[in-house]
């Protein structure tokens, strides 16, 4: 619990004498973690429940149910995309990331569906609102993927309707196991230069 401004000794008060303190604090926690991490790739000792490092992709925390990962647009049982182009997955989202173009159906029965849709991964908070929103279940984020990592070229991070629904496909086809071991497979190739990372390595 915080202390009050009043409870606030004379001596933390004053600001270099606080820093020290602080930088005192931090050397001994990573000493201690250093050491305890030493131990623990040697073998000699079980990884402390202080030390949250994870050695990500090689290590992998697992990801609650409810984790909101990387957006999908699903499809019907005939395989057709369900949004309607209704908009209210883009108004309720804080960031403005989502931009749909919406388009007339040839089906008749079926008013409208995205030409276009498109979210901005670099505005997307990942709140989740515009799963809430939607009235026909047409967006998800139950990939079990974080976002990924993109070359420094911000177009990359834009992904469009053709990317969110080949990860439905791509869940239809495996389960979500096979395709976080996927993902972290092509994590670890890019990190020892075995893969060169492009647009299309994403979608996989």
């Amino acid at each position: 619990m915080p202390k009050r401004q009043k409870d606030i000794g004379l001596v933390d008060k004053i600001f270099l004498i606080a820093a020290i303190k602080g930088v005192a604090l931090l050397f001994k926690r990573f000493i201690r973690n250093l050491f305890e991490a030493i131990l623990v790739e040697l073998g000699f000792r079980k990884r402390g429940q202080h030390i949250v490092t994870v050695q990500y992709p090689d290590d992998i925390l697992p990801y609650p149910l409810r984790y909101r990962g990387r957006h999908r647009l699903t499809l019907d049982d005939e395989g057709r995309i369900k949004c309607t182009s209704c908009f209210l997955c883009a108004t309720a989202c804080p960031a403005k990331c989502i931009y749909i173009e919406p388009a007339e159906h040839p089906n008749p029965s079926i008013e409208k569906f995205p030409h276009r849709y498109e979210i901005d991964t670099l505005l997307c908070i990942y709140c989740g609102f515009c799963v809430e929103a939607c009235p026909v279940d047409a967006i998800r984020m139950d990939t079990g993927i974080h976002p990924h990592v993109y070359p420094t070229n911000p177009n990359f991070f834009i992904e469009d309707k053709e990317t969110l629904l080949k990860r439905s496909l791509l869940m239809r086809k495996f389960s979500k196991s096979e395709l976080i071991e996927s993902h972290l497979k092509k994590i670890r190739d890019y990190e020892t230069n075995n893969a060169s990372f492009t647009h299309n390595f994403e979608t996989g």
